[in-house]
């Protein structure tokens, strides 16, 4: 069939007319403008690698620079042939994210990229119009916003300002090549029969390295500004969390086993099971550089020694708090141990969805949800780190285990790039609610977290009881202590604070038999200088409280984590180290459940936990980081007041926020009160508008504060002068928007203005304000007469 013969089909016919009446596509012929996408777009494959810590994508550079420098000498061929060869390598690569994807359901983000990278890889062998080019841009921009939910380090953050350096220029040639100003410069040049060189003398003339470097500097300022005072508002939309491939494992998962590649195996230094640390689990050692000696089930803590710093483990958390990893029930003397090991839970996830539910049913009277996503950066021991109170597991594992304590273990040893979202009913911490729950613990609380070696409880509980009763004659009250939550409270400030116990780091070896809490308390036996040595190392201090409040009958357990961690608001991420990790008191308290305290220098007696406001967060950060450069004085000063501040916003915004929670009423409510402080906003605007205003017409010369002020009052009326006008145009230009006797006062304004600008004569300058006045009224008769 003929061309002539389709044309003379009526439907094929209007759609072939309408095909030839196209008008041909618009090459772009900006060399720069194309230079400065694909650099964009480097920036974004680059910065995706980077995030991700991985060079998965980096061979779609070279190839995309080919694909981009074909493309620009093929740009006004019609190019079919590599049109058909891009749309199949386009299926294939949907393909093959497809394929992918069934591995990685629960965090698509890299995968997505990947797809997005090869698409442009592909896309780049065919740009010759501007849009094509404004396709790519936008890639470039979506790969760095990838990069950036993926990133957890700060190395980020230069390939961001190099992206930021770099669009810039783009969006200036871009947007000129809207204007079509690169071809009335093309013809310019022609016609003066001069060196084509148009793109890099435009860019110069438009964007100096002087304008270009303030305006830099003042888009990253603005940026760091908004982001500093930008609320984290706790809440997550989407309940789908981001978890790693799969652990590959071994055998049968057994459940009671926990891997420490830092202890000896077995309980010699030989290692008879297989492990390569060197803690022996019982008797004088040295510590394990690494790995940290409390994440066992058998811990000894008759060790000396430190650790070397290393990061571990990077979290992203709606609230700060302790990474709980394991509890302890069972004193050994000098150490610890997990006595109902054997009765760790198997749990097992379905094959479609990693989500492992644990614990739906909380203890406390009050709860917050909590969501934290863990990724691990060294190897670390099987245990799994959580908030208290883990409710549901996202884990790369088909297994998992629970043990008694509420530990959470998985079937391998936690190796790097392990990701994994735990979500938590954190219970909130009410002094007043706990101080008054009793001694009625239940059976199971009785039997394992009462228990005290009988050869110290009389002269522990003896101590124990000396330092609480001479609590009450200090504070000259005939009330004693009752109450476990307030014991506890006190004992563990006692510790803290006593100068007679104080963290000793040149502490002697325990000797067998000798008890841990009788040498902290009362003295070591071997002391080489024979004076008498009390207190002990940090985790000592924990140990020593739970046995002290388990002598009283208070039930204690020991519990083991890390702390959480130095935030990096640029990241959002806390940032933990091995160093991090320590041992502190959990305490139980009837109808309420678990609640920890920390005896140790230099921490706080309550570790984080819901209560604190992360609201403004990274304005908290950045704060901090300026106040350790200011005097003492001065810094008191300041965080009075800029916690006056903040508090009164959070308490607005949390207040506006939990409008929206109490249904239809609250939800009108909120919308009313935004609306009146917008209002409120506007009018504190317009009033600091005004008296900016005013401010700068007194300023100038006096002909030209007349002159500005009757300009600024024909904008209000919409004759705003543009910047080309001289003001002898503009006058000209009012003849025909305003009565005679206006025009001629606008006209005698203007002529005033341009003699004392041009001649140095002031004029009459009273007249001139008489005149500016009574054009001010004659527009304001007008409004009255319409109105009225």
């Amino acid at each position: 069939m003929t061309t002539d013969n389709l044309r003379n089909i009526p439907v094929l016919g209007k759609l072939w007319e309408q095909i030839e009446a196209m008008p041909p596509p618009v090459i772009e012929d900006s060399l720069l403008l194309r230079i400065l996408v694909q650099l964009l777009v480097i920036v974004g494959i680059v910065a995706t690698d980077v995030a991700a810590e991985e060079a998965q994508n980096l061979w779609a550079v070279p190839v995309s620079i080919v694909g981009a420098t074909w493309s620009w000498y093929r740009r006004r061929d019609r190019n079919v042939a590599a049109k058909f060869c891009i749309a199949i390598g386009m299926l294939v690569a949907l393909f093959a994210f497809f394929s992918r994807l069934v591995g990685e359901l629960n965090d698509t983000r890299l995968v997505l990229a990947q797809l997005l990278i090869q698409l442009q890889v592909l896309h780049s062998f065919d740009l010759p119009r501007r849009k094509d080019l404004g396709y790519s841009m936008v890639i470039g921009l979506i790969l760095l916003g990838v990069a950036a939910t993926l990133s957890q380090t700060l190395t980020f953050g230069p390939l961001l300002l190099l992206f930021l350096a770099l669009a810039l220029p783009t969006l200036v040639l871009d947007y000129r090549s809207r204007l079509g100003f690169s071809k009335v410069e093309d013809r310019k040049h022609s016609v003066e029969g001069k060196e084509k060189k148009n793109n890099w003398s435009l860019f110069a003339a438009t964007l100096s390295p002087k304008y270009f470097g303030w305006l830099l500097l003042i888009t990253v300022g603005l940026g760091l500004t908004i982001f500093a005072f930008l609320p984290r508002l706790p809440g997550y939309q989407l309940r789908t969390f981001p978890v790693s491939a799969p652990i590959q494992y071994q055998g049968e998962f057994d459940s009671r086993s926990i891997l420490n590649p830092g202890y000896v195996r077995g309980g010699n230094e030989k290692g008879t099971g297989g492990g390569r640390g060197r803690n022996p689990d019982k008797g004088p050692g040295e510590v394990d550089s690494t790995f940290y000696y409390g994440f066992n089930q058998r811990i000894n803590q008759n060790l000396r020694g430190e650790m070397k710093p290393q990061v571990v483990m990077r979290v992203r958390s709606q609230a700060a708090g302790f990474w709980r990893v394991l509890g302890f029930d069972k004193y050994t003397g000098q150490g610890w141990e997990i006595s109902r090991n054997e009765q760790a839970q198997k749990l097992t996830r379905p094959r479609w969805s990693y989500q492992f539910y644990l614990n739906p049913f909380p203890n406390a009277p009050r709860t917050q949800e909590v969501i934290q996503s863990y990724t691990i950066v060294a190897p670390m021991p099987n245990l799994i780190p959580a908030l208290n109170k883990p409710r549901e597991l996202y884990f790369p594992s088909p297994e998992a285990a629970i043990d008694a304590e509420g530990g959470l273990r998985a079937p391998a040893e936690l190796g790097e790039g392990v990701t994994y979202t735990v979500i938590s009913n954190v219970p909130f911490r009410d002094r007043s609610l706990l101080g008054k729950t009793g001694t009625n613990y239940p059976k199971n609380i009785r039997n394992f977290y009462l228990d005290v070696p009988p050869k110290i409880a009389q002269k522990v509980r003896e101590k124990t009881e000396e330092i609480l009763a001479a609590r009450t004659r200090v504070a000259q009250s005939d009330r004693p202590i009752d109450s476990p939550y307030e014991k506890a409270l006190y004992l563990a400030q006692y510790l803290k604070q006593n100068p007679n116990y104080k963290i000793e780091k040149a502490l002697p070896y325990l000797e067998e038999g000798e008890d841990l809490v009788q040498a902290f308390l009362f003295g070591y036996k071997n002391t080489q200088d024979g004076k008498k040595v009390t207190g002990g190392y940090p985790d000592h201090f924990s140990t020593v409280l739970t046995i002290m409040l388990r002598s009283v009958g208070i039930p204690a357990r020991l519990v083991g984590g890390f702390d959480t961690g130095e935030f990096n608001p640029f990241t959002g991420y806390y940032v933990v180290k091995n160093t991090d990790a320590f041992l502190m008191t959990e305490v139980y308290f009837p109808n309420n459940g678990w609640f920890a305290f920390n005896p140790i220098p230099g921490y706080p007696l309550i570790p984080a936990s819901v209560e604190d406001n992360q609201t403004f967060s990274a304005l908290q950060s950045f704060w901090q980081w300026i106040a350790g450069w200011l005097p003492t004085p001065l810094r008191s000063g300041l965080d009075s007041v800029i916690g006056f501040v903040i508090g009164w916003i959070s308490l607005i915004v949390g207040w506006f926020l939990g409008q929206f929670a109490k249904g239809w009423v609250g939800l009108f409510t909120g919308l009313i009160a935004a609306i009146a402080f917008g209002f409120i906003g506007w009018l504190i605007w317009q009033v600091w508008r005004k008296w900016r205003h005013r401010r700068w017409l007194a300023k100038l010369p006096p002909v030209e504060g007349v002159y500005q002020e009757m300009l600024k009052d024909l904008a209000s009326r919409g004759f705003a002068k543009q910047k080309a006008q001289t003001p002898l145009e503009y006058a000209e230009a009012m003849r025909g928007n305003h009565a005679t006797d206006e025009a001629e006062v606008i006209d005698e304004v203007s002529q005033a203005y341009v003699r004392w600008k041009y001649g140095g004569e002031a004029g009459n300058l009273n007249q001139l304000r008489q005149l500016v006045e009574n054009l001010r009224r004659s527009h304001l008769k007008k409004l009255k007469k319409r109105w009225f």
